[in-house]
């Protein structure tokens, strides 16, 4: 039997008025994940909101076989937040940003569109599980494929890919079994843009409670400016 322990914690920073970002952490439900409203919408906060209450309801409807539909969810999705755009700012919409993981049978199924992320952390050694959906990650996957590709440093960090968007969005959908030991994690871009890479492998790894790990990753991003919201969900996998 799977036996995980799990924490959450979401910080507003030093500076934002308001904290736009949202987390799932379901035991019950074995649902984890983040959600960041778009920055320069408005409406981020109700996009965030109506996006996890949407994944939660979703995922208690989904059937125990097969494996869940994580894309066709999330999608629906889309299109309640984008039709909540239209009440909340019908010229612009609201978006956000959604990545989480449903754990199941001794699997986990990970659904992304946007910047927050998932890593993942075993025996000291730390991986990228997403890819960020915007401007210079799309840029740097188009120059592999041997393509000229313009674009203005300043736009480096917009989004190509959110749910609220008019147009279904392309969903990754990443599929794994899950050993024991790993460690993972979700979190929006507050944290991954303050702590680097090898920082949060070491925090990840550290012999600690879930709930000090997520506690001092929160610490260190305000500590550093805590320019933005910041959110982690940890999930630590003891047995499988």
């Amino acid at each position: 039997m799977t036996k995980l322990r799990t924490a959450a914690l979401s910080d507003i920073g030093h500076l934002r008025s308001q904290n736009e970002d949202r987390y799932m952490q379901d035991d019950g439900d074995g649902l984890y994940g983040v959600a960041d409203g778009v920055g320069g919408l408005p409406g981020g906060e109700d996009a965030a909101q109506r996006a996890v209450e949407e994944v939660a309801k979703s995922v208690q409807l989904l059937p125990t076989n097969p494996d869940p539909d994580l894309a066709t969810l999330v999608r629906k999705v889309n299109v309640g937040v984008a039709d909540l755009g239209q009440h909340v700012s019908p010229n612009m919409g609201i978006g956000t940003t959604l990545t989480f993981g449903v754990v199941r049978d001794g699997k986990i199924f990970i659904a992304h569109v946007g910047d927050s992320r998932c890593y993942v952390a075993r025996d000291g050694q730390i991986e990228l599980l997403t890819r960020d959906h915007n401007v210079e990650s799309d840029a740097q996957l188009r120059l592999q494929r041997g393509e000229v590709v313009y674009y203005h440093q300043s736009n480096r960090n917009a989004l190509t890919r959110c749910i609220g968007q008019p147009t279904p969005p392309e969903v990754d959908v990443i599929v794994r079994p899950l050993l024991a030991r790993e460690r993972y994690m979700f979190c929006t871009d507050g944290v991954t843009r303050l702590i680097r890479e090898v920082e949060l492998g070491e925090l990840l790894s550290a012999n600690a409670e879930p709930a000090k790990v997520a506690q001092e990753l929160v610490t260190l991003a305000n500590r550093r400016g805590g320019p933005d919201n910041s959110t982690v969900v940890l999930i630590f996998v003891d047995e499988v």
